[in-house]
């Protein structure tokens, strides 16, 4: 194409009766890709995709989870109490992994 006209592509009709391998196209209501011989059907369905009920459940219980804690962390900004019961819950995470980890390696070293 050059300047304002425009110009057409020149597709051999009978290449498009034939096809060659990969190439797609719209039959009717039918999509088709050619494979190499001639022309499939795509089957026109959807792929769906289901979570158990207990996956669900944890979905649903993470973002009640998170909806919490940001409420928290809002409300830590103007009430000092919440932001310090909230450092005091960092502080006893942290004191919590803290002595699994130790009694993990201390249950190692004792049954080796």
């Amino acid at each position: 194409m050059s300047g304002n006209t425009p110009s057409s592509i020149y597709i051999d009709s009978n290449k498009v009766q034939q096809g060659i391998a990969g190439q797609v196209r719209f039959n009717g209501n039918d999509f088709q890709v050619n494979d190499g011989n001639m022309w499939q059907s795509i089957p026109s369905g959807h792929a769906s995709i289901s979570m158990s009920n207990q996956a669900q459940d944890a979905f649903q219980w993470v973002i009640r989870k998170m909806a919490d804690e940001r409420e928290a962390r809002e409300l830590a900004k103007d009430h000092p109490a919440v932001k310090i019961a909230l450092d005091n819950l960092e502080r006893a995470h942290q004191q919590l992994n803290a002595t699994i980890l130790l009694s993990k390696e201390h249950d190692q070293t004792t049954t080796s």
